[in-house]
C-alpha cells in the first residue's frame, strides 16, 4: 500500500451525502487511514484468538495459520486490514480511555463489521470464516508466542486456563520472555484475588439468603370473633332508638 497518497484503496469518489454521515466509502477510507498508521504486522506467530497485539502497541500480530483471504460470492476477500482495524481499535481504548477489555472488544468488533459491511461483505460469512479457524488453532498447542504479547485481553477475558498454557510455553524456551514470564505469574495473582474476592461475596450472599429464608413470618391479628352476646347487645341499642 502505498504511504503517499491518500485513501489509495477507497476510489477517489465525490460523496453524495457530506463527509461525516456515515457511508461505505468513507468507512473504507477511514481503515485505509488506520492501516497506514501501522508500524509493523507480524503473521510469524501463534496468536491465540486470531490476532493481537504487542505491549506497546506498535506491531500487531495475526495468527501464522489463518488464511490472509477466503471467497465471498466469487470475490477474494482479503481479512488482514478488518483484524489490524480491530487490534488498533481496541488496544487505543483500552490504552487511551483506560476501558475494560471486553467493553473494548465490543466496540471494536462493531467497528469490524462495518468495515466488513463497507466492503458489501455479509458479517455472517466472515465470521464463519473466522470462527472456523479460531476453533482449529485453540485446539493447537502453542508453539510459538511472541514475547511482547500484550496478555491484558486473556487476563480481562478470565481466560486462566490459556494463561496457563502460554506460560508453560515460556519456560520451556530460556531466556525467550523473562518479562513475560513474570508479567504471567502477576496475572495469576490477580486471577486468586479475584476469585477469592467473588467466593467471599457469594458466601456473604448465601447466607444472607438463608436468614431471610429462616426469619419467622409477621404473624396477622386473628379477625375478632362475634359472640352472641355483643350481637343481642346491638340489637338492644338500636330498639332503644
Amino acid at each position: 500500500m502505498p504511504s503517499n497518497s491518500c485513501h489509495p484503496n477507497a476510489p477517489h469518489e465525490k460523496l453524495k451525502a457530506p463527509d461525516w454521515y456515515v457511508s461505505a466509502l468513507m468507512m473504507d477510507r477511514a481503515l485505509d487511514a488506520i492501516l497506514r498508521r501501522v508500524k509493523k504486522l507480524d503473521r510469524a506467530h501463534d496468536i491465540p484468538y486470531l490476532a493481537g497485539y504487542s505491549q506497546d502497541g506498535k506491531t500487531i500480530y495475526i495468527d501464522r495459520h489463518l488464511p490472509k483471504s477466503f471467497t465471498f460470492r466469487g470475490r477474494t476477500v482479503e481479512v488482514d486490514r478488518f483484524l489490524i482495524l480491530h487490534e488498533e481499535v481496541e488496544k487505543t481504548l483500552i490504552d487511551q480511555l483506560g476501558l475494560h477489555y471486553l467493553h473494548a472488544h465490543q466496540i471494536a468488533t462493531r467497528a469490524e463489521e462495518a468495515a466488513v459491511n463497507a466492503q458489501r461483505v455479509t458479517w455472517k460469512a466472515y465470521d464463519r470464516f473466522m470462527q472456523k479457524y479460531v476453533k482449529s488453532i485453540g485446539d493447537e498447542r502453542l508453539q510459538k508466542v511472541p514475547a511482547d504479547l500484550d496478555l491484558k485481553p486473556y487476563r480481562d477475558y478470565h481466560d486462566y486456563d490459556l494463561l496457563q498454557r502460554m506460560e508453560q510455553h515460556i519456560q520451556r524456551m530460556p531466556g525467550l520472555g523473562a518479562k513475560l514470564a513474570g508479567e504471567l505469574k502477576s496475572y495469576a495473582a490477580a486471577f486468586r484475588e479475584q476469585h477469592e474476592l467473588e467466593h467471599r461475596h457469594a458466601t456473604r450472599d448465601a447466607a444472607a439468603r438463608k436468614r431471610a429464608a429462616k426469619a419467622p413470618a409477621a404473624k396477622k391479628k386473628p379477625a375478632a370473633k362475634k359472640t352472641a352476646r355483643t350481637s343481642v347487645a346491638k340489637a338492644a341499642r338500636r330498639k332503644a332508638r
